[in-house]
């Protein structure tokens, strides 16, 4: 579809917004109704009278802790990145903008129901109040927020479903130019894996009898905020935030927590639309019947050096959703959810469940679609729900792929019932886990049967974590909370298991007469000979093993299967490359760890760094600045603590931008007892005493006391205010 092409270009500037005195005098007002308190560690502990008050509170603290990252998470549900960054975002603007906009956002508000409306003007007055008691502070462009933002942004992850559509296909398709758009990668050309970890124990396995949870997210650093809130309208969670929400998105009360992993439940479908085209007019063939297609203009503003410019596009849609792309000469449409009332509806009134009864209620609701859950609650329970919202569908289809849009056998038969879903509740083993792998591992020998439900339900392979998580997790017997954080740091590395053998085969066949060959390799071969697969700071064969298997897979390229897992990508290195290819890959290493760092014999934790010498959002990396060991690894080879870290311009090193983030374990007794780190700091403020404090024992394990009770929080406060003071 070719887009229309003219430019107008405008000042481009963040203008200061101005409040009115009604306004000023609002907000101060509802600070009155809100102390914040922030412990020794910095964490933002709020208390409001209301739950809306509370909500003013969480966003006031979590723009005084980083603005820029509350900022930019609206400027990405508004379709507003290009306009604050330029024009390399123009498509992530427009795919948004295929899907939802500000329109249907306002016009959504507007039919809220008034506790929502409540909670969203809550949200907008703490961040205009912190913008107009920090003047300071410069936004982006973002200058004034408003209560129907939430709207485009209801579930914790950023982008949610819509970030699975390709940003490449829509740019080929609107955009008429080669789709060049690349995502962030490690070293060896694939992206750290995705997702996280969430482990439950039954209390007939707690050293104490009481259910536990592991909170364990793998996402972007700072990607969150953790907070307390607290309000004498029944609130009281503790948790992580994602920037620029008034809900705790994986976290706790005192009756039960909750904690969500990415899940590859088939939620969203394409369409393989038949299209034909009379003069100007576009039609698409369904039910036997040409159809016209539906179209409206989007125009997406960008920076363009020191002016605004504006470029539109016609876009195309179907009942099934809008065209994305453009494949084997069908246009191709998504449908996923579009919720955002009952989506926002669900991800507060999980924080407020006081019970396995009341959270399958809120369960109910269907639109936590791009997540699986594992719970556990004070009363002993722990259960496992993999996914929530999932369409019916006709079985005969292969959902994997596109269906034929012409056809109403291939449209949704409303959604499956919660009760149909794949879920395990307090199974025998006493312990549930999910790694983003397949749930038919979730509990062990009692895990569900995949037999029993239909493919698009749990198309998620397993993988190297998974099979770490079952494995440490069988046999263990009276778990305490500091038991659990070393199961979730277990270092053991299965993905070596077959690989690494594989490497030293590769080297007995290297003939005794090849003396130059042994020379080069057979002092790293016996260090990793001897090697147990567990990563370590001090561990030369940690180093050597990720260093090389790294370089093979580099080398493999395109030799390995477009959309291969990880397990499979770990097979294929294992058993589809020669032994010579194997022998290369280690010689390439040796020498490039050589002539980085003039000896190959580095120890994993001089190589593998945590660093954090700016506020930027965009990580900035310098070897010559100060930095911190870290032992574990990337997840792709099986680290239950994921750490995905990889070289920067000028770095020789390499530093983690991405994997273990916000830690929970959490105890459900007669109290809630919990413990927690976070990564670097509870403040993006690199003024601040809180920016890098966490750090140590982020990379050594050491976790923080959590302070969930008033009394506890009092006996260890840095500062008490109210928002404005």
């Amino acid at each position: 579809m070719k887009n229309i092409l003219f430019f107008i270009l405008l000042p481009a500037m963040a203008v200061a917004q101005s409040f009115s005195a009604q306004e000023i005098t609002d907000w101060k007002k509802q600070a009155e109704n809100v102390t914040i308190i922030r412990d020794t560690w910095g964490v933002a502990h709020i208390y409001g009278k209301s739950d809306a008050d509370a909500a003013f509170g969480m966003l006031y603290a979590q723009c005084e802790d980083d603005f820029a990252r509350v900022e930019k998470n609206y400027l990405t549900a508004t379709a507003r990145m290009a306009e604050a960054y330029g024009e390399d975002y123009i498509y992530h603007d427009l795919r948004q903008r295929l899907f939802v906009d500000t329109t249907q956002a306002i016009a959504l508000y507007a039919q809220a129901p008034d506790w929502m409306k409540k909670m969203c003007a809550g949200f907008a007055a703490g961040i205009n109040y912190y913008l107009y008691t920090h003047p300071q502070t410069q936004p982006q462009l973002l200058t004034r927020f408003k209560p129907w933002m939430p709207l485009l942004f209801s579930e914790g992850s950023i982008g949610g479903d819509i970030e699975s559509v390709s940003l490449n296909e829509i740019k080929e398709f609107y955009g008429k130019k080669s789709g060049n758009i690349k995502e962030e990668t490690n070293d060896d050309g694939e992206a750290e894996p995705k997702g996280s970890n969430g482990i439950s124990i039954a209390p007939t396995l707690s050293a104490n009898g009481h259910a536990m949870l592991l909170i364990n997210p793998h996402t972007s650093f700072y990607f969150r905020s953790e907070q307390h809130a607290v309000s004498e309208e029944g609130l009281n969670v503790y948790g992580a935030a994602t920037w620029g929400q008034f809900f705790i998105y994986q976290g706790f009360n005192e009756h039960c927590g909750w904690m969500h992993t990415s899940s590859a439940a088939d939620v969203i479908d394409e369409y393989a639309e038949t299209i034909s085209r009379k003069g100007n007019s576009y039609y698409y063939l369904y039910a036997n019947e040409k159809k016209p297609m539906q179209w409206k203009k989007i125009s997406i503003a960008y920076k363009k050096g020191n002016q605004t410019a504006y470029k539109e596009f016609l876009a195309m849609r179907t009942h099934h959703g809008p065209v994305v792309a453009q494949r084997k000469g069908k246009w191709i449409t998504v449908k996923l959810m579009i919720e955002p009332i009952k989506a926002l509806t669900q991800s507060f009134r999980r924080t407020k469940s006081n019970s396995l009864e009341d959270f399958k209620k809120v369960m109910e609701l269907r639109t936590n679609s791009s997540n699986n859950t594992v719970y556990a609650d004070g009363e002993g329970n722990i259960a496992y729900w993999h996914g929530n919202f999932m369409p019916r569908r006709d079985p005969k289809f292969d959902w994997s792929e596109p269906v034929d849009g012409s056809t109403s056998e291939t449209e949704w038969k409303g959604l499956h019932e919660t009760n149909e879903m794949i879920q395990v509740l307090n199974p025998p083993n006493g312990w549930l886990q999910n790694c983003n792998a397949t749930p038919f591992t979730v509990a062990g020998a009692y895990s569900p049967k995949k037999t029993d439900y239909p493919l698009y339900m749990a198309p998620d392979p397993e993988n190297a974590r998974g099979l770490h998580a079952v494995r440490v997790l069988q046999d263990q017997r009276k778990i305490s909370l500091e038991k659990l954080i070393a199961i979730s740091r277990d270092p053991y590395l299965p993905g070596f298991e077959k690989l690494l053998p594989s490497l030293l085969k590769a080297y007995d066949e290297v003939a005794p007469a090849n003396d130059s060959l042994r020379r080069e390799l057979t002092e790293a071969v016996e260090i990793l000979r001897g090697w147990d697969l567990k990563w370590s700071a001090s561990s030369v064969a940690t180093t050597l093993a990720i260093a090389w298997a790294q370089q093979l897979r580099q080398n493999a390229g395109s030799k390995i299967p477009p959309r291969t897992d990880q397990l499979s990508s770990i097979h294929f290195l294992t058993e589809q490359t020669t032994s010579q290819e194997k022998r290369k890959a280690l010689k390439e290493t040796l020498i490039g760890l050589q002539k980085d760092f003039g000896t190959w014999k580095m120890p994993w934790g001089e190589v593998n760094r945590y660093q954090r010498i700016t506020a930027n959002i965009d990580p900035v990396f310098d070897d010559h600045q100060p930095s911190i060991a870290v032992p574990f690894t990337s997840a792709f080879w099986g680290s239950l603590a994921a750490y995905g870290a990889r070289r920067y311009p000028n770095t020789k090193k390499i530093y983690g931008s991405v994997g273990n983030s916000f830690i929970a374990v959490v105890e459900f007794g007669k109290k809630v007892i919990a413990k927690s780190i976070t990564t670097g700091g509870a403040s993006g403020q690199i003024t601040s005493t809180h920016f890098t404090d966490q750090a140590q024992g982020y990379c050594d394990g050491k976790f923080k006391d959590v302070l969930f009770y008033r009394e506890d929080v009092l006996k260890n406060t840095e500062r008490s205010y109210r928002p404005g003071e």
